[in-house]
């Protein structure tokens, strides 16, 4: 499809660390009512928050900060050793209401612009599948988004990021084999397992979101740390 962009300028950006590539990305959703309230904050500078992009329901591609420049969107966060994900990362906001406000599918003509917007930002940048990111991800003690609603899977399927493909890993993995996925633990981060446990749920198996470890989280990320998945 061709991507329909609309500028949206946000002034809230800066300088990302000289000779940082860019090698993650973060996937959000607006979590506010309407989609005009996320525009309007995203581009306040009084809100010092922004994203390089922000999907419609729609499809409309509104376009905030560029590239190469910081985006101010994961927050505190943590990943595979990182903290400043800003300065590493491109992030991307779904206008979705939320869990706060009613939270809802994603539209259709919102993820095929989001494949499409995908797939041109990782031949621009060298960001891994393990690297392609939700927000509870990178935060999870504060964050929920994108969600269980979100089609991880259909994504994988384009390429962008990951998805388990079942017991095909050596083994049953446990919750500590998180940190070796890239998630943060003790005594990396103060954030409790269950907590991680939650934001892995939420993308890797979103069918059952209760915070409890059990065979098929362990089978997943096996088969999400085997070597084919990750090489």
């Amino acid at each position: 499809m061709t991507l329909r962009i609309v500028s949206c300028p946000s002034p809230n950006h800066d300088a990302r660390t000289e000779g940082q590539p860019v090698d993650i990305l973060v996937l959000h959703y607006t979590g506010m009512p309407t989609a005009d309230e996320a525009l309007a904050r995203l581009t306040d500078p009084q809100a010092k928050v922004s994203a390089h992009y922000t999907i419609g329901r729609d499809g409309r591609v509104f376009a905030h900060v560029p590239e190469d420049r910081r985006a101010w969107h994961a927050g505190v966060s943590w990943w595979a050793g990182a903290t400043n994900i800003n300065a590493r990362s491109i992030g991307i906001e779904l206008v979705n209401p939320g869990h706060e406000f009613g939270y809802v599918p994603f539209a259709e003509p919102q993820i095929a612009a989001l494949i499409d917007l995908a797939q041109a930002i990782l031949r621009r940048h060298p960001i891994p599948p393990q690297r392609v990111l939700g927000h509870s991800d990178v935060a999870p003690a504060r964050k929920e988004d994108p969600g269980e609603h979100f089609p991880w899977k259909q994504l994988a399927e384009f390429g962008i990021g990951l998805w388990p493909a079942g017991k095909n890993g050596k083994g049953e993995a446990t919750p500590q084999d998180l940190a070796r996925f890239g998630y943060g633990l003790p005594p990396h981060t103060d954030v409790p397992l269950d907590k991680v446990i939650t934001a892995f749920q939420r993308h890797f198996r979103p069918s059952e979101v209760n915070g409890r470890w059990d065979g098929e989280c362990a089978a997943a990320l096996a088969s999400l740390l085997a070597p084919r998945a990750i090489g």
